[in-house]
This record gives C-alpha cells, structure tokens and sequence, in this order.
C-alpha cells in the first residue's frame, strides 16, 4: 500500500517542540494511513495547561479525510502519553467511520 506525503502541521503553543518529538508525531499520524488511507492532513495541537496537575500536557489532533473532520483532545503527564491516547482515539473513530462507509 502506498502511503501519500499526508501533511502533518504541528503547532506548539507557548514552546518551541524538538524535533525528536516531532519525529514521533509524525510517525505516529503517517501510521494511522494503515487504518484509513484517505487522510488529507492532519493538524496537531500541544498545549501546556497552567493548572498545578501532574497531567498538564495537551494533544489535540485534527484529521481531515473526504466529507469529514475527526478532532481528538488528549491530557497526561507527558506529550508522549496524551499524543498516544489521542491517536488511539482517532484509531477508532477512523475504523467507525470507514464502516459507515462500507454501509452506503
């Protein structure tokens, strides 16, 4: 199966993100392809929440694919963590929505 270039944009707010980090972002989105292969772009969001919780690093991943938008909001300790949850998320929500497809 060939996976398209998909175009992940990456926004960190209030930080600069390294590129290890990034690197696994990426990987992680280019591995959703496997679930839905008609993704058009991603945008993820990270985000510090200035509460005093332990849990205070935010993942927001949107994914666009054809006639619909998937949005995933994630919390936990570390980016690494909440981008996994996210993307778990989204893994599901891409199987749900490619089985409504596969209904019409």
């Amino acid at each position: 199966m060939e996976v398209k270039d998909m175009k992940v944009n990456i926004n960190s707010v209030h930080f600069k993100t390294d590129s290890k980090l990034e690197e696994f972002i990426r990987e992680k989105i280019e591995k959703l392809s496997s679930v839905f292969d008609n993704i058009l772009s991603s945008e993820v969001t990270l985000k510090l929440d200035n509460n005093e919780k332990k849990k205070n690093k935010i993942s927001e991943i949107k994914l666009n694919i054809p006639g619909n938008e998937l949005f995933v909001s994630k919390q936990s300790k570390s980016f690494e963590e909440s981008f996994d949850n996210a993307v778990e998320a989204l893994r599901k929500q891409l199987k749900k929505h490619k089985e409504k497809m596969r209904k019409k």
